[in-house]
């Protein structure tokens, strides 16, 4: 038997010794600067002869090392030695390839905050934020190797007399993961471990911002004992092999998170089925989210703040769950807004490196053009409270900027930005907040602060996002405890962490036998 399944705890950098060992990790990372990682195919490490550099955001100056670039020919040795390796790995005890995902577990905490710092290193997240992250992939391996154990023996169907009946679950063949560099870790880990617990062997793609992080977990598979064949690490451009591995007539599974506009591609061209293509592919998609805080008249001010400012600036609001907007009941607007503002002034930018700085800078110039952008949108749209102060002299550092009496359809209330920049607007009545909360494509989380037990009801059955949250921000879903996904164009609403989520890499099979 193991144990019950409970989430990683979180480090208490309060503590002194918790910053002095994390200061150490820092420099283990820092001592690898500049070092090159080979791609992982059928077991081997290969050099392509081309590289994918890995740039610190909060220090562009700085490259954090190399890996190697795949491309077509690449793709297909690993999508050989997947398919090779599929047979005996799916024929493989579930409880076996459980015990492989703890051991993985058991080596990540080990290395837990050399993993965190790499975090912060090559995708610029604060150490809380990145300890939080690497605990969150410890605990899909945990959770997802535990429901492996569950369904291995398939689920109690009916049999008549003269009659047995089973139902069981089979493999799919070869998974194509593509995680977001968001949560380089977390995200990545769980979207590769899940098809890999279920029998599946996998390529992994990361992605190409935050590529090291995900050479170092796939080293951590190895020394598990992976078998070769098994994970094949294929990192590289999406222009150049991103088409190729969603089109290839061997994958059967392809598990994507990142923006709307990629995962609605990968989605159509799936659904094409190839010449040589004998089976119809599966995707799970997870594409974004414009989220939103509502507060009644009755709510806790000081919940309602605190819900409000850690929801949009956590991680520079580089999160798909992230409170871009705050729909707040015209009786208590101001007081909140003001509020709000005050708690922002507070926080401080500046390279994650540093314990005290609560936002690091967004991922690349790419996002920084996108969210000053959306600034400069925002000005004419609303009226600016606090921030518009960036720079990218030496790293991408967005100051949190803050809209106030923003219209319901303006354009920073309704499309995803996916950064450090907050709208609020005012409602006459809850039932128009929660209107306001509905008025986007995307419907992925959500956050209701009131005391009024009917308007938690109305929000139950009216509030249509896939993770909604009572009297606290609308960020933060744990592994086991808040399965995560969404409705509308937010994606798939595979519940990631859930109970169900394993079965989307499964066949159920029914077999009947006469007696």
């Amino acid at each position: 038997m193991y144990t019950q399944y409970k989430h990683e705890p979180f480090t208490d950098f309060s503590k002194e010794e918790n910053q002095k060992d994390f200061l150490a990790a820092l420099e283990v990372v820092k001592a690898d600067i500049g070092k090159d990682y080979p791609l992982i195919i059928d077991g081997k490490e290969v050099m392509s002869g081309e590289w994918l550099p890995s740039i610190n955001p909060a220090k562009t100056s700085e490259t954090i090392g190399r890996v190697a670039k795949a491309g077509t020919a690449e793709i297909d040795a690993a999508f050989a030695a997947a398919k090779k390796a599929f047979p005996a790995w799916s024929k493989t005890s579930p409880t076996a390839r459980a015990e492989l995902l703890f051991r993985a577990a058991a080596i990540m905490r080990r290395r837990k905050h050399e993993l965190s710092a790499t975090v912060v290193k090559e995708a610029g997240k604060p150490w809380v934020e990145a300890d939080i992250e690497v605990a969150e992939g410890i605990d899909f391996l945990e959770y997802y190797g535990r429901q492996m154990i569950e369904l291995k023996d398939g689920k109690k169907i009916e049999s008549r007399d003269g009659e047995s009946n089973q139902y069981i679950y089979t493999s799919a063949g070869v998974a194509v993961t593509i995680p977001p560099w968001n949560f380089s870790a977390a995200i990545m880990a769980g979207t590769t471990v899940a098809p890999l617990v279920a029998g599946n062997t996998v390529l992994l793609k990361p992605a190409e911002p935050t590529p090291i992080i995900a050479a170092k977990f796939v080293d951590i598979l190895r020394e598990a004992g992976v078998p070769d064949g098994v994970i094949n690490f294929v990192p590289g451009e999406p222009h150049e092999i991103g088409d190729y591995l969603v089109d290839h007539k061997d994958t059967a599974l392809i598990t994507f998170t990142g923006s709307k506009a990629t995962g609605l591609r990968i989605l159509e061209r799936a659904a094409k089925v190839q010449e040589g293509q004998h089976h119809l592919k599966r995707v799970l998609a997870e594409m974004g989210g414009k989220d939103t805080v509502v507060v009644a008249e009755d709510a806790d001010i000081d919940i309602a703040v605190n819900a409000i400012v850690t929801a949009a600036f956590n991680f520079s609001g580089q999160k798909c769950s992230a409170g871009s907007r705050a729909v707040i009941h015209e009786s208590i607007y101001d007081e909140v807004a003001k509020r709000v503002v005050e708690e922002t002034k507070k926080l401080t930018l500046g390279d994650p490196e540093k314990y005290e700085n609560y936002l690091g800078p967004v991922i690349n110039q790419k996002a920084y053009d996108k969210v000053t952008g959306y600034i400069e949108v925002g000005k004419d749209e609303a009226e600016l409270l606090t921030g518009d102060n960036s720079s990218s002299e030496t790293g991408y550092f967005i100051e949190p900027t803050i809209f106030g009496n923003a219209a319901h359809d303006a354009r920073i209330m309704k499309e995803e930005i996916f950064g450090p920049v907050l709208a609020l607007s005012k409602a006459a009545s809850y039932e128009e907040a929660i209107d306001v909360a509905n008025n986007t494509e995307y419907g992925l989380t959500g956050a209701v602060i009131s005391r009024n037990v009917d308007y938690l009801e109305y929000a139950k059955q009216n509030f249509h996002v896939g993770n909604l949250y009572f009297n606290r921000n609308c960020t933060g879903a744990i592994v086991g405890y808040h399965p995560f996904g969404g409705f509308k164009l937010s994606g798939t609403d595979s519940k990631a962490g859930g109970p169900d989520y394993l079965l989307q890499y499964l066949l159920p099979k029914s077999i009947s036998q006469m007696l």
